[in-house]
């Protein structure tokens, strides 16, 4: 038998052929890079359209009315709370607090002028919601000041009532329930010394002087006192205001009050003397009055107490209608 012959390969079985001798390389994978993600997070930096920011300013529209009729619901509570007595809801001391933390917070292009005329609007008539009245105002200087003056104040919702002279308005007020008067801090010098009819523990009193917050070129600037009926609830104390009464003027008044730190507002004569409207620290008393000027050598003299109002509160002007309380 023949033996198969396997086919000549060129190498003996057991050697084998030396590895062959390839080029070194390094391995370098292709890098991809990646686009990067966006944080879903952050906002979208768009372009405001027209009407976008008039959907803006609507949405804010319809909440300013929300939060209106939000308080008118507050104040029927406060209402049910209180009972309707009659007597003036006016709060002069909260309202002068509320005024003055309204403007010294304030900033932006918005006019201080505006800001304060919406709120006064506000306040004033939902005051008015509480208890009806109305705000009887001298008109014997000029009805153009006094009669803005209401309007800035108090708004259109409540009364105006015009009188001829400090004395019709002091006596309308007596006959209300809760009418307030208005009437120019240095009062009608014709019909004499009006601030008298406010002497005694019954008689209406001074309990604000108006605008609560004072500025240049203010559209209300007018200085003006309220008058009302004695308040359940005290107006503030930081000023008082005295009805003195002098046998006649001497040289040396002016310096005995100046010594309490107090102010003449107005004089005139009365009943055969000479009556003094003075401004001064709450913490003057009208016996203060009475023994200061006793020592100056006045002469007799009668003191009384004829109501208190907030300190006043002056802001400077500044840009674009806004104004900066003064440091």
């Amino acid at each position: 038998m023949k033996t198969r012959r396997a086919p000549f390969s060129g190498f003996s079985p057991l050697t084998l052929p030396p590895a062959p001798r390839w080029p070194k390389t390094t391995f370098r994978p292709f890098r991809h890079k990646p686009a990067p993600m966006r944080d879903e997070s952050l906002p979208k930096i768009e372009t405001e359209t027209l009407a976008d920011l008039r959907d803006e300013i609507d949405r804010i529209d319809h909440e300013m009315h929300a939060l209106l009729m939000c308080r008118g619901e507050i104040i029927d509570r406060l209402i049910a709370v209180k009972g309707q007595t009659g007597a003036s809801a006016f709060r002069p001391d909260r309202e002068a607090r509320m005024m003055r933390g309204l403007v010294s917070r304030h900033k932006g292009l918005l006019p201080v002028d505006t800001v304060e005329g919406i709120w006064r609007i506000i306040v004033s008539t939902f005051t008015y919601m509480q208890a009806e009245y109305s705000v009887h105002a001298d008109d014997s200087g000029g009805d153009a000041a006094m009669r803005d003056s209401a309007r800035f104040h108090f708004g259109f919702t409540v009364p105006y009532v015009t009188h001829h002279g400090a004395g019709a308005v002091v006596a309308a007020v007596a006959a209300s329930k809760g009418d307030l008067g208005m009437l120019r801090s240095a009062g009608a010098q014709e019909e004499g010394a009006w601030w008298t009819r406010l002497v005694g523990e019954d008689a209406p009193k001074i309990i604000a002087r108006l605008p609560f917050v004072e500025r240049p070129n203010h559209p209300a600037g007018l200085p003006v006192l309220i008058v009302a009926k004695p308040l359940a609830e005290s107006a503030s104390q930081d000023i008082a205001l005295h009805a003195l009464s002098l046998p006649k003027w001497h040289h040396g008044a002016p310096a005995a009050i100046d010594a309490l730190a107090g102010e003449i507002l107005a004089t005139a004569p009365h009943a055969g003397e000479l009556s003094l409207l003075v401004a001064a620290p709450g913490h003057v008393t009208s016996a203060h009055f009475t023994s200061e000027l006793a020592r100056a050598g006045v002469g007799r003299v009668s003191a009384a107490l004829v109501g208190s109002h907030a300190a006043r509160f002056e802001l400077d002007t500044a840009r674009s209608g806004v104004f900066a309380p003064r440091s």
